[in-house]
């Protein structure tokens, strides 16, 4: 393994990368050409450019990219695009570009990615390489966070044909008709020789700083060696809505030493019945489940000015 420095000394000489983009949709298509032009303008070489049609092949075609030995493995689309990529790149000698092309794009807020698709792509030319922290549920690692309570019963029920009719929005209606009939679920964490339990309908266990585009904490981040546990709401359904509401306008100002957030290293985690678990947005398994993390697992070109802890 090449240290950061030569790493990030190497892509900014030599340019040798590859292009993976998420075209699934029209958006994507269109904008996987420009993200192709753009890397050649800024003078990268790219061993190879895919544009991934059908969501079922994008680990694939990942894969196969890395193989062909690039130092720099660019990756376009959505956090769950991001997320694949970077579970394929822990721990090789390769570092991965960020081009976040999706709605919410929490990982690329986290490690300060500009959601500009040309500040993106001078990032990759003239940015520089660090290590974050990955979490591990059993063998799978993640990049933003576990889900359990409503977030995963709305993974597992949503209806396919209203996703094909409604694309995302077929979430948000899912879980307002899931609502009216969710049970609260009571929650144990045990972690560093604390224990905490919470009644709610939802709890997360978070990786990096942001979630559905907003703040989690001010001081949240992948690159802090630390999760983040957290409720949102209590047993009732009014405090879900009221809590969910407070944590996307307060975020920013609020800091990991505050309530209810529980910054630990790893963490035991079981229900009162078991739970559907959502990692990253997808389907995983059941409560109960040890949550822990893969420190320094990733190498992402940064920002130039970024801390690197």
């Amino acid at each position: 393994m090449r240290t950061k420095p030569e790493l990030s000394a190497t892509i900014r000489r030599e340019r040798r990368a590859v292009l993976v983009v998420n075209a699934h949709s029209r958006r994507g298509r269109r904008l996987y050409e420009g993200a192709r032009a753009r890397l050649a303008a800024a003078g990268f070489t790219l061993l190879g450019a895919y544009p991934v049609d059908r969501p079922g092949e994008l680990e694939q075609t990942l894969a196969a990219a890395a193989d062909l030995g690039p130092d720099l493995l660019v990756a376009g689309g959505g956090d769950g695009t991001i997320g694949t990529a970077a579970r394929l790149l822990a721990h090789r000698d390769i570092a991965l570009g960020l081009l976040p092309l999706g709605t919410t794009n929490n990982f690329a807020r986290t490690v300060g990615i500009p959601l500009d698709l040309d500040a993106a792509v001078e990032v990759l030319a003239t940015g520089k390489v660090i290590d974050v922290d990955l979490g591990l549920v059993g063998d799978m690692r993640f990049t933003n966070h576990v889900g359990i309570g409503l977030s995963a019963d709305v993974m597992l029920r949503t209806p396919p044909r209203l996703k094909r009719a409604t694309g995302r929005l077929a979430y948000p209606l899912t879980a307002l008709a899931l609502l009216t009939r969710h049970r609260p679920l009571r929650a144990t964490v045990r972690a560093e020789g604390r224990e905490r339990e919470f009644v709610t309908h939802q709890l997360y266990v978070a990786n990096g700083g942001f979630h559905a585009g907003r703040p989690i904490t001010a001081d949240a981040d992948a690159d802090d060696r630390l999760l983040v546990g957290y409720p949102v709401g209590g047993a009732t359904r009014r405090e879900l809505l009221r809590d969910t509401a407070r944590n996307a306008a307060t975020g920013h100002r609020r800091t990991l030493r505050e309530e209810p957030f529980l910054a630990v290293r790893q963490l035991w985690l079981e229900t009162d019945r078991p739970a559907p678990v959502e990692v990253d947005g997808e389907l995983y398994g059941e409560t109960p489940i040890r949550i822990g993390l893969d420190p320094n697992a990733l190498r992402i070109m940064a920002p130039a000015d970024r801390p690197d802890r």
